[in-house]
């Protein structure tokens, strides 16, 4: 990918499956990559798995819940590398008791609301200065194919990851002629650490069969997404959500 060598590139949620991918993916591509997840270790562990191979990285502990913490690890990129060009808003969660509107308790739409809405909220309210310090750059949030999907059994999350493509429509037309590229990625059924342990194989089989595909997504399939959507090779897609899914939900 054109233009990334050399960038700053923070990824939230990057301790494990679509994070971690794209940040070896990023550093793999030149850039300089701060890595932050709830779980502080796991980050520290992707960030040496990446100087091992060369790259340049630092891990550390993120609650994307927080602005304090949202603005220390926007801080950490600046002091240790000198700015920040990328960040590729990356976490999700909440679906404990998610159900049906009907059923679905509210304090789990709350815990719903902070981790899939606010933490990119949040995220960008620390980014978008220092990016617009640098003459532009790239905010690229995880979304869901749950979001337009449409599902009965399921109220809160769907309706917590679609409030991020307004976000992003938002950044991209508010600072867009400023430098600033605001994108989302919707993944489909994607074989993460995750979801290999709480889907089951039936689960597994039936999503392959609804998939005009041979197989269903791996974390280096985003990872390639957020790669394209952060480098120059992107630089004319703004304010797009796009559906990286095999072909699950065929959308204009």
């Amino acid at each position: 990918m054109r233009g990334l060598k050399g960038k700053v590139g923070i990824v939230a949620g990057g301790g494990r499956g679509i994070g971690a991918a794209t940040a070896r993916r990023l550093a793999a591509e030149g850039a300089h990559v701060v890595i932050g997840d709830l779980q502080g270790d796991w980050a520290g562990e992707v960030a040496e798995s990446i100087r091992s191979d060369g790259g340049s990285a630092i891990g550390m502990m993120l609650d994307g819940t927080s602005a304090d913490s949202q603005a220390a690890i926007v801080a950490a990129a600046v002091e240790t590398f000198g700015g920040l060009d990328i960040y590729h808003s990356n976490l999700a969660g909440g679906t404990g008791g998610d159900i049906d509107i009907l059923n679905c308790p509210v304090d789990v739409l709350d815990t719903s609301f902070a981790i899939n809405t606010k933490s990119h909220f949040l995220a960008s309210q620390a980014a978008l200065p220092r990016m617009l310090e640098r003459g532009g750059g790239a905010m690229i949030y995880t979304s869901s194919g749950a979001a337009t999907g449409g599902a009965a059994w399921q109220v809160a999350y769907p309706m917590t990851k679609n409030a991020i493509h307004a976000l992003a429509r938002h950044v991209a037309s508010k600072f867009g002629k400023q430098g600033v590229r605001a994108n989302v990625i919707c993944p489909g059924v994607v074989l993460t650490e995750a979801v290999k342990q709480h889907l089951t194989d039936e689960y597994v089989e039936r999503a392959l069969g609804a998939v005009p595909h041979t197989r269903l997504g791996q974390p280096d399939d985003i990872a390639a997404a957020v790669t394209f959507l952060a480098s120059d090779d992107g630089a004319w897609v703004n304010g797009q959500v796009w559906h990286v899914n095999g072909g699950a939900q065929m959308r204009d």
